[in-house]
């Protein structure tokens, strides 16, 4: 059926199947080449680290992906069907336009109304010359303590937001933390400076998806009551001092708890 089959002759059925077969060939590879190009493109792009999230996303649990308009009071009970990034979200404006119910306060941790936390964890602070510095919030900094080993991004690297920012390593457990925002990195700080990247973002960034005001207090009230779940095993060590505070270096105190549990909750790595 082939010209190059010994003993093969031009016929008109030879001619039709082979001009088919052919067709249908070529449409397969050109297909593949287009699907494999396009992929490698959306690798080279934030669309891959976007796919990548809503996966994730979608893999926690349902308590975990709360709106923050329930985490403030405004509604009395929403799951998030939009990954967390309130910046597409077609609900957004009416929802905000709600009263908060739930007061502002410290959830028996610390936080600074001057700053914008990301679900996974870490702070955003503007700066004067238009660029961003972020670190991690006291929740985190009182669940690691200090990390053994943090690798950070290279000076003029890209990050993007819900990608991995920064990578950490405390006992064993490899912590990947979430970038609350996409930009270029201009400086590296570290945990003993209290911060970890300074970014600039790409064009005017939209910073609706970061929690502020009512939001933090319902969040982090619900992030501990999850922390104290996950702890709760006999003979373990109370993660709550007198008067609710959050106990510091609580992965140092608790050598036996199910760490990679407690983290992937904390760093919303499913």
């Amino acid at each position: 059926m082939f010209p190059w089959v010994d003993g093969f002759h031009w016929t008109p059925l030879h001619i039709t199947f082979l001009s088919l077969f052919f067709s249908a060939l070529i449409l397969v590879v050109s297909t593949f080449i287009s699907g494999a190009w396009r992929t490698f493109k959306d690798f080279r792009s934030n669309r891959a680290i976007d796919l990548c999230w809503r996966a994730e996303f979608a893999q926690l649990p349902e308590a975990e992906r709360c709106c923050r308009h329930q985490l403030a009071g405004r509604l009395d009970a929403r799951i998030c069907d939009n990954a967390f990034d309130c910046r597409s979200c077609q609900k957004y404006p009416e929802f905000a336009a709600l009263p908060a119910r739930l007061p502002a306060g410290n959830a028996g941790i610390g936080y600074d109304d001057r700053l914008l936390y990301h679900r996974g964890h870490t702070w955003v602070r503007p700066e004067w010359d238009g660029t961003y510095t972020i670190g991690l919030d006291e929740f985190a900094r009182h669940l690691v303590g200090r990390p053994d080993f943090v690798k950070l991004p290279a000076i003029g690297a890209d990050i993007a937001s819900d990608g991995v920012a920064w990578r950490m390593r405390k006992n064993g457990h490899e912590i990947r933390v979430r970038a609350p925002i996409e930009g270029t990195v201009m400086c590296r700080g570290g945990d003993g400076e209290g911060w970890y990247l300074n970014v600039l973002p790409h064009g005017t960034p939209n910073l609706r998806h970061l929690l502020s005001g009512a939001e933090v207090a319902g969040w982090l009230t619900g992030e501990i009551d999850r922390l104290q779940l996950q702890l709760a095993a006999p003979n373990a060590t109370a993660c709550l001092a007198d008067g609710g505070a959050l106990m510091p270096d609580l992965m140092d105190a608790e050598l036996r708890a199910d760490w990679d549990t407690v983290l992937a909750g904390t760093f919303l790595d499913s």
